[in-house]
């Protein structure tokens, strides 16, 4: 193992756990500011001296701002490390930081203040060595669970060399240390039916009904789910609301699907397959969050390969099903590389974990690729 990352990721494993302790303390579910303001101000106490902190507007109106800190210096790559401080566990399941033999069990744990303790140490570690790099970002947002505006950062803050996530990180099929280099694309599908009520006992045939509508909807559209299919299109119905009283025909309702694919137009084409109109219920679709997918596998091929040589053990790209910020940067920055935090599970329930000994595992990983990805700046495997 190159010296640098061995010693860098042991100072970084020594303080991990109390510094992730104080981050899981903080309760930051998405679109709560006061929380996000609390957890940006525990990140930015971790930040090396010499960074610069800024406030930017967040993606999501009512948010807490983003964090963006800067450290210069006399090299010549630009690096991008990525996270977020929301979670999906509410302020009522909230619970300090624990551990429990190899685990440390927390909200937000695995997705991400695991990772954004790692983003954080990986900093501190390359601002120790500024020859090394002429920028080093650190992107924090408030909101990136419940998201569904457009992203505001992807041309804002760039042009970068590369950009490193630190989603949660995982072992590949074989025992090797595992990264994210593809995703799917993402959107959430939102199908409103508008009926007409009527009395359910005197009057059944009278309405339109606007349940039965949506329940066909929910049938006909998610025949279109094939994930083994050439688009690896996910079509999942998650949510229905409909009705408001037992003895009323339903005259509106609303139904969700999260649809998933290589490709963003393979999940507009689910959109034009809902119904416009079911025995005189009206259904109104519209695609909201839609973010891009990510395919850095060719790029990132040499990037892995060296780090790897660093690390002294195999890094393996793969591909995760989930949705990230890291592909709101890759389309722009080839070499991209994701799932770069502690490994763990039970993401956005309350049981959620990281395994301790992971801390300074991905700490090592994560030294790898961002020391090999400053060595190449502006490269790109053909």
């Amino acid at each position: 193992m190159d010296d640098f990352v061995k010693r860098a990721a042991g100072a970084i494993a020594d303080h991990a756990e109390r510094e992730l302790e104080a981050l899981v303390a903080v309760s930051s579910p998405s679109r709560d500011a006061r929380g996000a303001e609390e957890a940006v101000a525990v990140c930015a106490a971790l930040l090396p001296a010499e960074a610069t902190v800024q406030r930017v507007e967040c993606s999501t109106p009512g948010s807490a701002p983003d964090m963006v800190a800067r450290l210069a210096g006399s090299g010549s790559g630009r690096l991008l490390l990525l996270g977020h401080l929301d979670t999906v566990v509410g302020h009522e399941s909230h619970a300090p930081l624990r551990r429990d033999g190899a685990r440390l069990y927390g909200p937000g744990t695995a997705d991400m203040k695991g990772g954004v303790i790692l983003a954080l140490g990986v900093a501190r570690a390359l601002a120790q060595m500024p020859e090394g790099f002429a920028e080093l970002t650190i992107l924090l947002v408030t909101d990136e669970e419940w998201r569904t505006e457009p992203f505001r950062h992807g041309e804002r803050l760039g042009p970068f060399d590369a950009c490193l996530c630190f989603e949660a990180g995982e072992l590949a099929p074989g025992g090797e240390e595992g990264v994210v280099v593809q995703r799917k694309a993402a959107g959430t599908l939102r199908a409103q039916a508008i009926g007409r009520s009527s009395h359910s006992g005197s009057a059944p045939d009278q309405g339109a009904n606007a349940l039965v509508a949506l329940a066909r909807t929910a049938l006909a559209v998610s025949a279109r789910h094939d994930p083994s299919g050439p688009d690896r299109l996910s079509v999942v119905p998650t949510i229905m609301r409909s009705g408001e009283a037992f003895n009323v025909v339903p005259a509106a309702g609303e139904l969700v699907f999260d649809v998933r694919a290589d490709r963003v137009e393979a999940l507009l084409e689910v959109q034009h397959a809902v119904p416009a109109e079911l025995d005189g219920v009206r259904v109104e679709a519209r695609m909201q969050r839609v973010w891009p997918g990510m395919d850095s596998r060719r790029a990132t091929a040499g990037l892995l390969a060296g780090a790897s040589r660093r690390l002294g053990r195999a890094i393996v790209g793969l591909a995760r099903g989930g949705a990230s910020d890291a592909s709101h940067f890759a389309a722009s920055v080839p070499l991209t590389v994701d799932g770069l935090g502690p490994r763990g599970g039970g993401a956005h329930t309350p049981e959620e974990f990281v395994l301790a000994e992971s801390l300074r595992e991905r700490a090592e990983v994560a030294l790898a690729v961002a020391l090999e990805a400053l060595e190449r700046p502006g490269a790109c495997d053909p």
